[in-house]
């Protein structure tokens, strides 16, 4: 996948989905609990389609009609055909990562989970390379990396 260069605003963020997809994927891999691990890996392999929708996405124009929402696995697969092996993959692991996040226990097997975070590491690195982004995975001093499951957007409402 090769881009043309990247506007600072997309790259920007860009790199703060990567920087919380590399945070989930290290949760993903501390933890023991197979739940946790399979969700976590997901929610890292959606940061990384999300940083590719940052470079490569292109705003809609508002029309009289609405258009039909899409997940992110659809817009990715759209926007990066080349991906779109990833894009059916990851989709299809959705339901997994729901239950996962339900708490059902046999969701997700341990091999499962330990698979998951295998594939994602090989998104996430073919992802990287191809943005081009320069990437520096570099937290302020002081600062420690916070809970993929402690930000906002996972709150339950």
């Amino acid at each position: 996948m090769t881009v043309s260069p990247v506007a600072p605003a997309a790259a920007g963020a860009a790199t703060r989905e990567l920087t919380q997809a590399r945070m989930a994927l290290t949760e993903a891999r501390e933890t023991e609990d197979q739940l946790i691990r399979y969700s976590r890996a997901h929610v890292a392999a959606l940061r990384i389609a999300a940083a590719v929708l940052a470079v490569r996405a292109r705003p809609v124009k508002a029309g009289p009609r609405r258009r039909v929402q899409r997940n992110a696995w659809v817009l990715l697969a759209d926007v990066a055909p080349e991906l779109g092996e990833w894009a059916t993959f990851f989709a299809a692991g959705a339901s997994k990562r729901a239950a996962a996040e339900a708490g059902l226990e046999r969701a997700v097997s341990h091999r499962e989970a330990d698979d998951l975070v295998r594939e994602v590491e090989g998104f996430y690195e073919l992802v990287e390379s191809s943005l081009g982004l320069n990437y520096q995975p570099v937290l302020p001093d002081g600062s420690e990396a916070q809970s993929v499951l402690a930000q906002s957007w996972m709150r339950a409402s």
